[in-house]
């Protein structure tokens, strides 16, 4: 993209004409659906009503975070919590297709009940190229249904608006920029939330477990990347296996979970490469793991390109 402004401009005046009334977004706080929520801001101020939904799938303290980011921005923001719901709607599920299209359906049901309180009649979404080359149509292989494309019912009660649709996430950042937002450079983060790093069934238990391990591959990375011992990579998260393996706790043999670190550099999401983490600071993401998460008893690094591997494990 050459003309950043250009879009920006061209973006509003249709946002401008294509929406008549009362729209509702879906904004996670995170890059594609925060730019599009300061696009249609511009666009249509206060008719944009601000939907952000706690899942019971975010990170560390991003509940509070988002909140403070998007008050900030001045959008009329609408918070949902919803945790008792999604997991409920994920018991037992494993298959992560499944997954992703049980959230997506989850979350347009939350949705369209926000919806009817403002009576809005157009939801925006911050779809981009990749989430919907990924899910697959037409002569396009599935690689993964992303929750914001494989779980829109056929038959959906409001009007659909994408304005990034067709950009990359390089794009993306490149208009966050331009309009002065300071989640651009924040790195991605599924849509489905943690329940796509739960590999396995996504337990309210499990995920706990996950969230604390991934507090300390965020800080730690951040931290060393402070200090100028690596490069802050594009996107460096935790995954939590579904399988246990042998470990000790003291003198006594436990039987515990696995967890693994992922650290990937790219541009776009299309492609991308393992990062370089050095083995100081993946040994102190081990020891931090396995001392303050008593059910983690063996910690590992992803080493995998993509392709041939996502970079998510789901």
């Amino acid at each position: 993209m050459k003309d950043v402004a250009g879009f920006v401009n061209q973006s509003i005046e249709k946002l401008m004409k294509d929406i008549e009334g009362t729209a509702i977004i879906a904004c996670s706080g995170g890059v594609d659906s925060t730019t599009a929520a300061a696009l249609v801001n511009t666009a249509i101020g206060e008719r944009l009503v601000t939907v952000f939904v706690d899942t019971g799938y975010l990170r560390k303290g991003e509940s509070e975070r988002v909140q403070e980011l998007l008050k900030g921005m001045g959008l009329n923001l609408h918070f949902v919590d919803a945790s008792d719901e999604f997991y409920k709607a994920l018991r037992g599920v494993t298959d992560p297709e499944r997954k992703r299209k049980i959230i997506g359906g989850m979350f347009i049901k939350v949705f369209e009940r926000e919806a009817e309180k403002v009576d809005a009649d157009t939801l925006i979404q911050g779809t981009i190229a990749p989430d919907w080359i990924e899910s697959g149509g037409q002569l396009r292989d599935v690689i993964k249904s992303h929750h914001n494309v494989g779980g829109l019912p056929e038959e959906m009660k409001m009007r659909l608006v994408e304005p990034l649709r067709d950009l990359y996430k390089d794009e993306v950042r490149k208009v966050a920029r331009h309009l002065g937002l300071e989640i651009a450079e924040r790195q991605p983060f599924p849509g489905p939330g943690l329940a796509v790093r739960v590999l396995g069934e996504a337990t309210r238990e499990r995920t706990t477990v996950l969230r604390e391990a991934c507090a300390i591959v965020e800080e730690e990375i951040e931290q060393a990347a402070e200090r100028g011992d690596c490069e802050i990579p594009w996107q460096y998260f935790a995954v939590l296996l579904p399988v246990k393996s042998v470990g000790v706790r003291g003198d006594v043999r436990s039987y515990g979970e696995t967890i693994v670190v992922r650290a990937v550099g790219s541009l776009d999401g299309m492609t991308a490469s393992a990062s370089p983490i050095p083995h100081p600071v993946l040994e102190r993401i081990g020891i931090r793991i396995t001392n303050t998460t008593p059910e983690v008893v063996r910690v590992v690094y992803d080493v995998t390109h993509k392709p041939p591997g996502t970079i998510e494990w789901e």
